[in-house]
């Protein structure tokens, strides 16, 4: 997953204005330059880790919050640049990240840089991202949509029942509710109230940074949301867009605001690779050459960046397709990246981005015993926080100096959730009988024929509760008496906003990547010169060639690597598409309702760890749909 982010991800669309700035763009540079960026499809954390490999199959890199910041600082430094245009077609992003770019828009127009945004339609999530903006255009016959914020939680005990499918699960507290999707049809009260709260506090977010950007009163938008669907100029009569106009005009006001003579730039910060003559029938050999050659190694100054996305797993982190971002966050991955961050001289600090709704128990404490090797050195560790940091993405933040969350970000759940998945049913099912052997009273405890006895619950549940104090006992060496109150009272699988965390000790601040960043900087006193180091390291296809034939070992043999233990959702979800009955009902729930669709794709992701640990550290899981 990158589940709770998905699930809380707010879809939003914007027309593609490309096309009509073409001519702009190819024209000669202008003294002035208008940076385009676009923010298209879900936003991973991490920049791809096989650099520029993508775009060497003519793909476009895949979007990411690295470089899109990067491109935002760039953007504000350079005189040259006058304004930015700013295009979200068919952005999924969670709130925290919403946050975190209206933290840059506003960056821009403190640093008197326009940002403008046009859009043909208009929603809460994209309207709390564009109201940030100097200029907010939209379409005069588009629709505007405010009815407010829907949340859905799916459950999953009927699919299960219809394939003989059980679920034996148990929780070490009473709010630690992620395991309920698969046993019950709805939330229990604890699970509710929790919910209900989280709800509350992420809406009058929403609200109250589109207030604030768009100077309304709260009661007056209380009326517009009530309204739900208000026409594009009954929008811009309420003050919540800045002018109507159809595209064409849009391209035309830029241009008469800017001159003829400015540069629209579409690949404004993108870094260029090397560039192929195909006239030149030689030149493929100098192209390789160059797409093949080390990066070189700079002597600045460093922080290291360590990413933790999506479900925490035992083994390797698995890499996506052309070196987009991996699909969980593997411990022996993630801790060998802090292990090359601790031995680089030039790295002065560590931060750890988390984005993660947990996963592993074990996986979470090897990462966490990382972090704690790394503080030995006497260097200083940040935590910074994306959309979620839940249970075991908690878990592996604990022993920051400084925890940095945005005030949406999904935190706390300080809980265990156990059991497996008793698949005796669907075996009759399809037919298929065995005959145990056993040596050992307990030899058959995690046996997926049946439920657990009264007499192995107590023994899951005794191992399960172990497995809570320790993660207590992590919170507590971290934390120290930064915690405000009884930490049981706190955890017991209990789940907060930003907002709140910081109110009770779980985090510190209240901020972004960059914020945490700049923190950081200034923690280790490299506040005038210093770059960013993602570990691991981008891979260039020269790295590629010599792992394949040095069999993939690491230098001097440090690390063990024990391979990915868990499928990506959408490879979970093939393997159930091999059923013929399922394929066509799975295609058609991918098309009509894709938001639903990731979900059921991490609810497999879970049932798969569940059935593999028995024990794992995640948060509750639920879908916002809302545009």
């Amino acid at each position: 997953m990158r589940s709770t982010i998905r699930n809380l991800a707010l879809m939003m669309s914007v027309t593609l204005l490309a096309p009509a700035f073409a001519q702009t763009a190819r024209a000669q540079e202008g003294k002035s330059i208008v940076a385009y960026f676009k923010v298209a499809g879900e936003i991973s954390e991490q920049p791809e880790q096989m650099a520029g490999l993508g775009e060497l199959f003519g793909g476009a890199a895949p979007t990411n919050m690295f470089d899109l910041l990067a491109k935002f600082k760039k953007a504000r430094t350079d005189d040259k640049v006058k304004a930015v245009i700013l295009d979200v077609e068919n952005a999924a992003l969670g709130v925290a990240q919403i946050q975190e770019l209206r933290t840059q828009i506003e960056a821009l127009r403190a640093a008197d840089k326009d940002v403008w945004v046009f859009t043909e339609t208009l929603g809460m999530g994209r309207l709390m991202l564009a109201s940030a903006a100097s200029k907010l255009v939209m379409m005069p016959r588009g629709v505007v949509e405010l009815a407010g914020m829907y949340s859905e939680g799916l459950y999953f005990k009927r699919m299960l029942d219809k394939i003989g499918v059980q679920a034996d699960i148990i929780h070490c507290g009473d709010y630690k509710s992620a395991g309920e999707p698969f046993y019950l049809e709805g939330p229990s009260k604890p699970a509710e109230e929790q919910t209900n709260r989280l709800i509350d506090s992420i809406f009058a977010t929403l609200k109250s940074e589109i207030c604030k950007s768009r100077k309304i009163e709260a009661a007056e938008f209380e009326k517009l949301i009530d309204k739900a669907i208000l026409s594009p100029a009954e929008a811009k009569e309420a003050g919540l867009v800045d002018e109507l106009m159809f595209r064409e005009d849009f391209v035309k006001a830029i241009r008469k605001k800017y001159g003829k003579s400015a540069k629209v730039a579409f690949d404004y910060g993108r870094k260029k690779g090397p560039e192929l003559d195909l006239e030149n029938p030689f030149a493929i050999w100098g192209f390789f050459a160059e797409v093949m050659k080390p990066k070189e190694e700079s002597e600045k100054p460093a922080i290291a960046v360590v990413y933790v996305e999506g479900p925490i797993t035992q083994g390797a982190s698995e890499p996506g397709m052309f070196g987009g971002p991996p699909s969980n966050a593997g411990s022996d991955t993630v801790r060998k990246a802090i292990a090359e961050a601790a031995a680089d001289k030039n790295v002065k600090a560590l931060i750890l981005r988390v984005d993660s709704p947990g996963g592993s128990a074990i996986a979470s404490e090897i990462i966490a015993e990382a972090t704690m090797r790394f503080k030995k050195s006497g260097r200083p560790f940040i935590c910074s926080m994306g959309n979620v940091a839940g249970s075991g993405g908690y878990y592996v933040a604990t022993q920051a100096d400084a925890i940095f969350a945005q005030p949406s970000t999904i935190t706390g759940s300080i809980g265990v959730v156990g059991g497996k998945m008793v698949t005796k049913g669907l075996w009759d099912w399809v037919g298929v009988t065995g005959h145990e052997y056993k040596r050992g009273k307990h030899a058959d405890l995690m046996n997926s024929n049946r439920k657990f006895t009264e007499e192995e619950h107590k023994v899951i549940s005794g191992f399960m509760n172990r497995i809570y104090g320790e993660f207590k006992e992590r919170v507590t060496q971290g934390r120290g008496d930064k915690i405000k109150g009884d930490l049981e009272s706190l955890a017991g699988g209990r789940v907060y906003t930003g907002d709140q965390a910081i109110e009770i000790g779980l985090v510190d601040r209240l901020g972004g990547f960059a914020d945490a960043i700049r923190y950081t900087a200034s923690e280790a006193d490299i506040e005038s010169d210093y770059e960013l180091k993602v570990f691991p390291k981008p891979k260039s296809l020269s790295d590629i060639f010599a792992e394949a034939f040095s069999g993939g070992k690491d230098k001097d043999h440090e690390f063990i690597h024990t391979g990915a233990v868990v499928r990506t959702g959408v490879q979970a979800l093939s393997r159930y598409a091999q059923m013929p009955a399922m394929a066509a009902g799975l295609e058609a729930v991918r098309r009509l309702d894709p938001v639903k669709a990731r979900a059921v794709e991490d609810f497999l992701i879970h049932m798969e760890l569940l059935s593999r640990d028995g024990v794992l550290l995640i948060g509750p899981s639920f879908t916002t749909l809302s545009k």
